[in-house]
């Protein structure tokens, strides 16, 4: 015997089957929320920055006269790097123009690989001037200007490394130097992280935004953190030596026999003191 069933619970169970259909397929749920849609909606992936374009810089006199004897305590390439990446936009900018002017008067023209190259030769011609181009230099100075106390050693200063920098300057620009590691090192391992290449070489790219952008400096002041880019003293003269192959883009030969043009020292009374410290030669 066969159950008859009504037209009209067949016709209502086809809709019901219909709904149910609609409701996998769309991906409603019963809160009315889409969610099939967006479980096929592509993960947001972070926009990665561009990376700048190189370009190695000429070696400084000094890196020369190293390479000739085979002397392998000399700038390395890689630092260059180093330095290029490291800048901050400001240094690729009109801004720093009249900064550097008296080594690279072509400097607003040049193309960014141009102006991260000429950064780079500068920080190799002042770590020739400052620490001949070797890492691990370690100089305490006994005139009365420099030789003050460590805020952070608590010793008398000794200037470290490339660029002559010191472990007040962790406090001072942000550089990342641990003393607490370093102490238990030998004076003259590299390993310790004042003496690290890359870390002197950050600090000494942030030591030189706070005088030309924080402070609005010149390049080559009086006050200047460095005594080599202090005009008219004798450890000036040993840095630009170092400037004579800067490269030729800038629209310079020869510095040797170079002047800085005289500048005027943007007024810092308004801004913080900073406390001037390293690279008494």
């Amino acid at each position: 015997m066969r159950l008859k069933i009504p037209n009209s619970v067949v016709i209502a169970g086809c809709a019901a089957l219909a709904v149910v259909a609609l409701i996998s397929l769309t991906g409603f749920t019963n809160g009315g929320q889409q969610t099939q849609a967006a479980a096929v909606q592509p993960a947001t992936q972070p926009a990665t920055e561009p990376q700048p374009q190189l370009k190695l810089a000429p070696q400084t006199p000094i890196a020369e006269k190293k390479e000739e004897l085979g002397d392998d305590q000399t700038w390395h390439p890689e630092w260059d790097v180093l330095v290029e990446e490291a800048l901050p936009p400001e240094f690729l900018t009109p801004r720093v123009s009249r900064a550097v002017k008296p080594f690279c008067p072509r400097f607003s023209s040049l193309s960014e690989p141009d102006k991260r190259a000429f950064w780079a030769y500068f920080f190799q011609a002042l770590a020739g001037a400052e620490a001949g181009l070797k890492p691990t230099t370690n100089v305490r100075h006994t005139e009365p200007e420099v030789a003050v106390k460590d805020d952070v050693t608590h010793r008398i200063v000794r200037q470290q490394g490339l660029l002559q920098l010191t472990y007040m300057d962790s406090q001072r620009y942000g550089c990342e130097f641990d003393w607490d590691t370093d102490k238990e090192l030998d004076e003259h391992d590299p390993a310790k992280t004042i003496l690290q290449p890359k870390n002197n070489l950050m600090c000494g790219v942030k030591i030189l935004h706070n005088q030309i952008i924080d402070q609005h400096k010149p390049l080559l002041s009086n006050t200047s953190y460095w005594v080599t880019l202090r005009p008219d003293t004798m450890s000036f003269k040993v840095f630009l030596k170092q400037m004579a192959n800067v490269p030729a883009s800038c629209g310079r030969h020869s510095v040797r026999k170079a002047k800085p043009e005289p500048v005027r020292e943007a007024s810092t009374a308004a801004l913080p003191s900073q406390p001037i410290a390293g690279g008494a030669h």
